[in-house]
């Protein structure tokens, strides 16, 4: 019988066996293997502490484990002291019985759709042994971790798309919450203003189960949304631009299986997509303003030569800015969010969830305006959503003639998680059928 300790002790064989793979910073093998004992005790006495108890996950290094250094991806914060107490949803999800197998690798300060880091490695996305190719970020580690098989699920943060991206690239379901609708305590920062927690895992079930305990839950809702009952709005602006061919051809083929077991599709233009990706060109982003006022002091020191160049230009990017700019975006983002849920009127937008599949690493690692513009091309759906204040859930749905994955975006008004993720299960599973 597969016992817990069992589970736990072959994926910590695993993970060192690609230790190579740079996936993982820091490896908890002690506190797994206690955890994984504490659940089987708990399952032998017929009281297990929930539906996830003795189930193994793995965390971003931006969320704070007891006895651990958090990184976040930075050889400068490498230098930290270890942290004595967890993070707020690390506490909450270990309170529901699940094992923490370690850290996982990050784009340093989270600040990359791609996932490079030059202190730790870039992740090895596991869908192509011969190339390096992105892991996506910057939750990279996060999305590697669960497509390699070294971990069930894992935790990661999105603040422009950093779960979605990884759950893109690598072929597993990524959810972003609301903002707001999880404890940030114990979490190293990026921009307050958008930072969400979220989990990618193999299924949207088990995202609506990580969801709902890191919200420190009891018993889960179970509940489903019929697919007749669903209505996706389409933009027919800036998302369906520049997509590779097979990004194209899947998510096409994925609007007209949703269509086929009843769903209905709206084709529009969405003008709130296309005004915040104006005032984004001639404002700069409140992620950038937002990561200079965090990290200020740290990019304005002597110790900014250790920190990876292209996360400094973009951190630089937001002293630049003026408070005419700041006093911009936030403003007009209160307005373009009322008019896209008028638009919406209970509708839930539909997209690819990055424009192509992952880059290989090596031209991107060599090539700084080449990088940006990647980085840019990558994140562009995904990161539409952040100051829309939508949650939104990446779905696989399909791979390119050389094996990469292909992934489907919905997304839904803020605080709807829970009907996102009841329509997600219906998309999921129309996607996964013959």
């Amino acid at each position: 019988m597969l016992t817990p300790t069992k589970f736990v002790a072959y994926l910590l064989d695993r993970i060192e066996a690609a230790a190579d793979d740079k996936i993982f910073i820091t490896v908890t093998a002690d506190r797994a293997l206690e955890e994984a004992r504490a659940a089987e005790k708990r399952y032998a006495d017929g009281a297990p502490a929930s539906l996830l108890d003795g189930v193994p996950i793995a965390w971003k290094d931006l969320f704070d484990v007891k006895g651990t250094v958090t990184t976040a991806g930075s050889k400068v914060w490498a230098r930290a002291g270890v942290r004595d107490k967890d993070a707020g949803c690390v506490a909450r999800l270990s309170a529901a019985g699940m094992v923490t197998l370690g850290k996982l690798n990050t784009s340093e300060f989270a600040y990359s759709g791609l996932g490079l880091n030059p202190h730790f490695g870039t992740p090895r996305n596991p869908n192509d042994r011969q190339t390096a190719r992105s892991p996506g970020g910057s939750s990279s580690g996060s999305g590697a971790a669960v497509a390699a098989g070294l971990t069930c699920c894992a935790i990661g943060s999105d603040t422009g798309g950093s779960v979605r991206v990884p759950a893109s690239f690598n072929g597993t379901v990524g959810l972003k919450t609301s903002t707001g609708r999880i404890d940030r305590t114990g979490m190293f920062m990026l921009a307050r203003s958008y930072d969400t927690i979220g989990p990618l895992a193999r299924s949207v079930e088990d995202c609506a189960l990580l969801f709902h305990y890191l919200q420190g839950h009891a018993l889960p809702l179970t509940r489903r949304q019929a697919l007749r009952d669903l209505v996706l709005l389409c933009p027919t602006n800036i998302v369906l631009d520049d997509l590779t061919p097979a990004v194209e051809r899947n998510f096409h083929r994925s609007l007209e299986r949703l269509k086929a077991r009843g769903a209905t599709v709206r084709m529009e233009d969405v003008p709130s997509l296309t005004a915040i990706s104006e005032i984004t060109a001639a404002h700069g982003t409140l992620v950038a303003a937002e990561a200079y006022h965090e990290h200020r002091e740290l990019v304005e020191s002597p110790l900014v030569s250790e920190i990876d160049r292209r996360v400094v230009h973009r951190i630089l990017g937001g002293k630049r800015m003026t408070s005419n700019d700041v006093l911009t975006i936030q403003r007009s983002r209160q307005v373009l969010e009322a008019e896209l849920r008028r638009q919406l009127a209970g509708a839930l937008l539909v997209m690819p969830t990055t424009p192509n599949t992952a880059p290989e690493v090596a031209p991107l690692d060599a090539d700084d305006e080449l990088f940006y513009r990647i980085n840019q091309l990558s994140l562009r759906n995904a990161s539409l959503g952040n100051p829309l204040e939508l949650c939104a859930l990446a779905i696989p749905n399909g791979h390119s003639d050389a094996g990469l994955p292909t992934s489907l975006m919905i997304c839904d008004t803020h605080g709807n998680d829970e009907r996102l993720l009841a329509f997600g299960q219906e998309v999921e599973r129309a996607l996964r059928s013959n």
